[in-house]
């Protein structure tokens, strides 16, 4: 991400100012978790696919850093409820919020920060980027809330997949750089072609990381947790809806009653390997990377288009 820190270096100086600012509270105990969070925030995608949308379609502005930050406030919040529901005690290798202040502070400050997020917009009158991001919020929540229904079930289908990822993971990411776009230049059509952008690169993310969890691109040993947590993506769902009969039912078997046992965890991410899901996963995100790169192509070149083109190739090329 060489490229886009360098572009970025005053302005990412800039968002850090803005976004504690934002966060702040005359609550101590608020205060003090506010600065956690903060302290411990991860590697600010987000806010530089806002920064660098802008830049694309224009001069960077005031709105600019308040959709940024409102981008980061809404992703924080739903990491932190996320831990809640999931009940993970561990976030970016840190204690989270969940592990340290439990169930009733930490949904607290998620909903503590979404408010703020809220106001921040509100404020200033940034209806139209309110109105972009709150939308993501709703297709986020639809999102997880299908995927829970369907993983109950065991079957889904493909198109189901990618609607459930399309609102779960992408829909922040297009709704960030619809907003960086929008805040520089008030262009609908300009913003919609960067939602684009965003969604098909936030398709690709979330295929990466589903690939994760399979051991490949010599990340290390396979996980197995979307297995532990009767998670279907898309390498089980390819592989349990183009293999033999016997092998689906063995495989639904490990699945639904053996799925806290290593062994058996293990042979069924053998059984996706042979079967081609890793293959297929990885066609699938390429093509999606290859799509949100031919809508840049639409652009002039710039050192900002580059940018961005690099971090659309770290989404699928990073290695955790």
């Amino acid at each position: 991400m060489k490229i886009a820190e360098s572009i970025l270096r005053q302005e990412l100086i800039i968002f850090e100012k803005e976004f504690r600012d934002a966060v702040k509270s005359q609550t101590p105990l608020l205060d003090r978790i506010m600065r956690f969070i903060v302290n411990r925030k991860g590697k600010q995608l987000r806010p530089m696919f806002v920064l660098l949308s802008a830049k694309l379609c224009g001069n960077i502005n005031a709105s600019t850093y308040r959709a940024a930050s409102l981008v980061e406030l809404l992703h924080t919040a739903t990491l932190v409820h996320d831990d809640v529901v999931d009940e993970s005690l561990e976030r970016r290798g840190f204690f989270s919020t969940y592990a340290l202040w439990k169930t009733k502070i930490s949904v607290l400050v998620g909903d503590y920060l979404l408010a703020k997020g809220l106001l921040l917009s509100l404020d200033h009158d940034d209806f139209r980027i309110l109105q972009l991001l709150s939308e993501a919020v709703r297709l986020m929540s639809e999102g997880e809330l299908l995927q829970i229904e369907k993983s109950r079930t065991l079957n889904m289908q493909e198109e189901v997949y990618f609607e459930i990822i399309r609102n779960k993971t992408a829909s922040l990411l297009a709704s960030a750089c619809a907003a960086g776009a929008y805040s520089v230049s008030h262009d609908e059509k300009m913003a919609e072609k960067l939602r684009i952008f965003g969604e098909k690169t936030g398709i690709a993310f979330q295929i990466k990381d589903d690939l994760f969890d399979y051991g490949s691109d010599a990340v290390g040993k396979p996980t197995g947790n979307d297995i532990k947590e009767k998670k279907l993506t898309l390498p089980l769902i390819y592989t349990l809806n183009n293999v033999s009969r016997p092998v689906r039912r063995e495989l639904i078997y490990i699945i639904k009653n053996q799925n806290k046992d290593p062994q058996k965890v293990k042979q069924a991410i053998g059984i996706v390997h042979e079967n081609g899901g890793i293959t297929y996963a990885q066609q699938k995100m390429i093509g999606f990377r290859d799509e949100a790169l031919s809508v840049l192509q639409e652009f002039d070149n710039s050192e900002v288009k580059q940018g961005l083109e690099e971090l659309v190739r770290f989404t699928t090329d990073r290695k955790f």
